[in-house]
């Protein structure tokens, strides 16, 4: 089964500073019909403006991963870890017990473009942790790659989620697969592009959530990106 969310039915915030498409319920924006996907809380898609961003803020018992898309981040937490992300990097942090963190777009020039993703833990009050790595797009090319798991496979960084979350870019004309396990499910969030999931097409912000599937096949119809989320 495939529930198709298209993106012109996310929620919306426009701060000014701000754009933000929300594929579930987020901050003013409440929809009881689409409050999560399974384990997967917060799908934000966000565009921050030049110099702009987040102040100080705390988080707690969350898996929280940011994924670049264009542009550049500065990220500062209370465990002493600053970092500048790029287009590409993907950044995993772990709120555990408690963390408080700001995001900024570190450019004074740029737009600042990328996805944030919330996803529950296996286990409540654990150390906060924080990881970052990049990901090629060469690494992404017709393949699924995994950038976030609880094993670290295939080189992705470790978190506390039963999930795996995985990048990919899809030349026109390429099809992949996704077997799922007995039990599991998928979240597919486009960010670009134009790719066919159960005989439907996806364009740029749509979002598809699949249960009782066993093989996820995949064609792009145009070059695209999206991610791929395996839930328990």
């Amino acid at each position: 089964m495939i529930t198709y969310r298209p993106a012109a039915e996310r929620g919306h915030a426009d701060h000014g500073w701000l754009n933000a498409k929300h594929s579930f319920s987020f901050a003013s924006y409440v929809d009881r019909a689409n409050m999560s996907f399974r384990k997967l809380r917060v799908l934000n898609e966000d565009r921050i403006q030049a110099g702009e961003g987040f102040g100080e803020h705390g988080h707690d018992n969350m898996e929280i991963v940011t994924y670049i898309i264009k542009g550049s981040l500065a990220h500062k937490d209370s465990t002493g870890n600053v970092a500048t992300l790029s287009a590409g990097d993907v950044q995993v942090m772990t709120a555990g017990s408690g963390v408080t963190h700001s995001e900024f777009n570190a450019s004074q020039t740029q737009e600042l473009h990328l996805i944030q993703i919330w996803i529950f833990p296996e286990e409540r009050d654990t150390e906060p942790s924080h990881g970052e790595t990049h990901f090629s797009a060469q690494q992404k090319r017709n393949r699924l790659q995994a950038i976030a798991s609880a094993d670290g496979r295939d080189g992705s960084l470790r978190f506390g989620a039963d999930a795996v979350i995985y990048a990919s870019e899809l030349k026109a004309g390429q099809q992949i697969e996704h077997e799922l396990d007995e039990g599991r499910h998928c979240w597919l969030q486009m960010i670009s592009g134009e790719l066919e999931v159960g005989g439907r097409r996806l364009f740029a912000g749509d979002g598809a959530g699949i249960s009782d599937e066993v093989v996820l096949q995949l064609r792009a119809h145009q070059d695209c990106e999206f991610l791929v989320f395996d839930l328990a």
